[in-house]
């Protein structure tokens, strides 16, 4: 039976950390939408496309392919974006090509493919409310603006990419009030989703926590029938 496990929650919550880590210790396969929408983003730039303006982004929709392949290398068009989708450049500008009704359709058809055959660990943010509404166990992990900032910060040095904490905490709370407030898919818990709170847990302590849901979600669902 293939169990699929939607995280969504805002950006720079550590779901991408944990969802890897919970996907490694279950055998499930992680799909990290987040890097579709910013290898998108990546596109975009690289091309000279405003990321704000919709319908010049929306173009090129046909033009950009993107891949998830093992050990979190994702590629577009063929070429290895892993590391430059994560620069400051692309994150000031995901969130408004995340926005975008025709991109999202057409990212999506390709994660709901993913999630067909696998028991998968999905992240981003409307999972649990758009791409997967019928995911066996849904999570809304949620931390302050001043720890996501931190977090990424930290994920960032750590990864030789240069940026201080005061644009990542702006950059934060920008996406914050983007991703609540677009029209299609906005970001918000799913109404049977379980709200995990991880302000002052450890990445360890989430996963375990993670687990903990999945597994009381599967054995609730077991008794169900």
């Amino acid at each position: 039976m293939n169990i699929s496990v939607a995280i969504d929650g805002p950006a720079a919550a550590g779901k991408s950390t944990v969802a890897k880590k919970v996907a490694k210790i279950l055998g499930y396969t992680y799909i990290d939408t987040g890097a579709m929408y910013r290898a998108f983003t990546w596109y975009c730039l690289k091309n000279g496309i405003n990321c704000q303006d919709e319908k010049a982004s929306c173009s090129v929709i046909n033009k950009v392919k993107i891949q998830l392949l093992p050990n979190d290398v994702v590629l577009c068009n063929g070429e290895d974006v892993t590391k430059p989708i994560r620069e400051p450049f692309v994150s000031a500008n995901v969130s408004y090509i995340a926005s975008y009704k025709d991109i999202r359709l057409a990212l999506v058809e390709q994660q709901r493919e993913m999630a067909k055959s696998n028991s998968v660990i999905m992240d981003g943010r409307d999972i649990g409310t758009y791409v997967l509404p019928n995911a066996d166990v849904k999570i809304f992990q949620i931390a302050s603006p001043e720890t996501r900032a931190v977090r990424r910060y930290e994920e960032n040095i750590s990864k030789g990419i240069p940026c201080t904490l005061e644009e990542i905490e702006a950059d934060v709370r920008k996406r914050d009030y983007i991703d609540s407030h677009r029209s299609f898919a906005p970001l918000k818990p799913a109404s049977d989703s379980v709200l995990l709170d991880t302000s002052f847990l450890s990445v360890d302590e989430v996963v375990e926590e993670v687990i903990n849901i999945i597994n009381k979600k599967l054995k609730e669902k077991e008794k169900r029938g």
